[in-house]
């Protein structure tokens, strides 16, 4: 028997014997070696995701990495062995956003890896093969766990289309902070910044090539602004630090702001806002290239790991002081 983490209600966690996973026709069975922790992994623990995204009971799990070890009909077997990760929205493909490349606004609905289907806090995770992503023999499984949030930035880092010797700014210095910055840091910006109240992430930044300043200290008229805090009043932040006719992109979901972003004062600042929502296919190959280049490194981010037996007590730490990326490793 396998074992998975269940989440059969909201303050409902256990672990549980599951039968061996097998694919369907064009599934792949993956042995997860790493699986990461996030705060939406918190939300749908507490019951305080919102309803249209999570499906109980489930087994978390949307940031991971694994090997494949079975496909299923009309996959290809060369699959078998190899190292991947895996997009977590499973998307129809044939829609007009998915025929545009936007597979993360899927029509077909909404329906995720971890949140409405079976997640990767398991020995196996079974998924559709089209979505997995190969990565280069010998990939550190560890570092690769947390491709998934790499890809959600690497997509704001797409977006803001950031060219060599512009001033860029981060506001944010958490894991996806840190990530968005090696990703921008590859591109050659003239200046790069991490805008984050907390000085201890200031060794962190400039390991990953910028300097750090608290949001009071930050200078403006930043080219390019990336927002990852996803803290109340950080998305008017990242526009006023934005200069006139820059560009501007919010990747953080804030409970509620406490300066909404006023429409006026953005057509006067005449900045270019984007918001990003989960990866598109383009995003998770951004972000898989930069990581089997090396310019991409995810490691310095980990600071826990745990048996798949504690995935409680590994959420419960998510939270603590000090705590950077979290991972259960089955």
């Amino acid at each position: 028997m396998s074992r998975a983490v269940l989440i059969e209600r909201p303050r409902s966690l256990r672990v549980v014997p599951v039968e061996p996973a097998r694919p369907a026709p064009g599934e792949a069975v993956v042995r997860v070696a790493w699986s990461g922790i996030c705060g939406s992994d918190r939300e749908v623990l507490a019951g305080t995701r919102d309803g249209a995204f999570v499906r109980y009971p489930v087994t978390p799990g949307h940031e991971w990495s694994g090997t494949v070890v079975e496909v299923g009909d009309g996959v290809d077997p060369s699959l078998l062995g190899k190292p991947v990760v895996g997009e977590g929205f499973r998307n129809c493909g044939r829609c007009t956003p998915c025929r545009r490349g936007d597979t993360n606004l899927c029509r077909a609905g909404y329906d995720e890896t971890g949140f409405t289907r079976p997640g990767a806090w398991a020995d196996e995770l079974v998924l559709p093969a089209r979505l997995l992503h190969e990565l280069p023999p010998g990939a550190d499984l560890r570092a690769a766990a947390l491709l998934e949030p790499a890809a959600c930035v690497a997509d704001a880092c797409l977006k803001a289309q950031a060219v060599p010797g512009e001033r860029v700014a981060v506001v944010g210095g958490g894991t996806l902070g840190m990530l968005a910055t090696q990703l921008l840091a590859a591109g050659g910006p003239g200046e790069l910044t991490v805008v984050d109240p907390r000085k201890e992430r200031a060794a962190l930044a400039s390991r990953f090539g910028a300097s750090w300043c608290r949001p009071e200290d930050a200078p403006d008229a930043f080219d390019v602004v990336v927002e990852t805090a996803g803290a109340p009043g950080t998305g008017v932040l990242a526009v006023s630090l934005t200069r006139r006719g820059g560009r501007t992109v919010l990747t953080g979901l804030a409970g509620t702001e406490t300066e909404p972003l006023v429409p006026a004062e953005l057509v006067g600042a005449a900045v270019t806002v984007h918001t990003v929502f989960g990866a598109p296919s383009r995003a998770w190959s951004h972000a898989v290239r930069a990581f089997a280049a090396g310019l991409l490194d995810p490691r310095p981010l980990v600071t826990h790991e745990f048996p798949l037996e504690q995935a409680g007590k590994a959420l419960e730490t998510t939270s603590g002081q000090g705590a950077g990326k979290v991972l259960l490793h089955p």
